[in-house]
């Protein structure tokens, strides 16, 4: 059996999981990682994973979105 895990305690996010703690919608988690120099996405093979506090640190940063 697998523990629960606190998303403020992961230091990955899938992307469903990096919209719940952000509040941001899948699509547009999407749009803001596609880029080649985006530090805060970590790929797993095809799948996108966040790095919570880089993800934090950038959303902190940001103007607009």
């Amino acid at each position: 059996m697998q523990k629960e895990i606190k998303l403020e305690n992961k230091c990955l996010l899938t992307i469903e999981e990096a919209a719940l703690y952000t509040g941001l919608g899948q699509n547009k988690l999407r749009d803001i990682s596609n880029g080649d120099n985006c530090d805060f996405v970590l790929w797993n093979g095809a799948k996108r994973m966040f790095k919570r506090e880089k993800l934090k640190d950038y959303l902190y940063n940001a103007y607009s979105i």
